[in-house]
């Protein structure tokens, strides 16, 4: 029996950063409905990790930045459902040109910064993981819904 090949999609998060500040998103589609997370968004098919998180900052947040200014800072391999893996690439952006404003108001409540010490507590789990990793600076990878 040969073994079939994971098909993850691959997810950009980009955490913006202004000193102790970061920039999150209020959902406001079906999945996590008024919960926190990161700017973030699927790659498209033929772009590199850094176009795509730049690309979907700007499209959620008005944000530009240079992509080569994104700095990975945590990988999570999320294990969505038994069909559905997802490999999520967080980045630190600490230079960009624009004032976050919500661009998504059918996707997105709202925009908020928050203290690294103060997070919310309704972070959505697989984005949180990444956050968490990052802040806590435990390693690079983690691995989440696996059992």
């Amino acid at each position: 029996m040969t073994a079939q090949t994971a098909e993850p999609v691959i997810d950009t998060h980009v955490i913006l950063r202004n000193g102790d500040k970061i920039l999150l998103s209020q959902r406001g589609g079906p999945y996590g409905y008024g919960r926190w997370h990161a700017p973030s968004g699927k790659l498209d098919q033929g772009e590199s990790v850094r176009f795509g998180a730049a690309r979907e900052l700007r499209e959620e947040t008005g944000v530009e930045v240079d992509p080569e200014c994104l700095r990975l800072v945590h990988v999570v391999h999320h294990k969505q459902s038994v069909d559905v893996e997802r490999i999520g690439m967080f980045f630190e952006a600490t230079e960009w040109q624009g004032e976050p404003e919500n661009r998504e108001p059918t996707k997105c409540l709202g925009l908020a910064w928050f203290s690294v010490h103060e997070l919310p507590e309704d972070i959505i789990e697989y984005p949180a993981a990444g956050l968490y990793g990052y802040l806590k600076s435990e390693g690079t990878l983690t691995e989440h819904g696996w059992q």
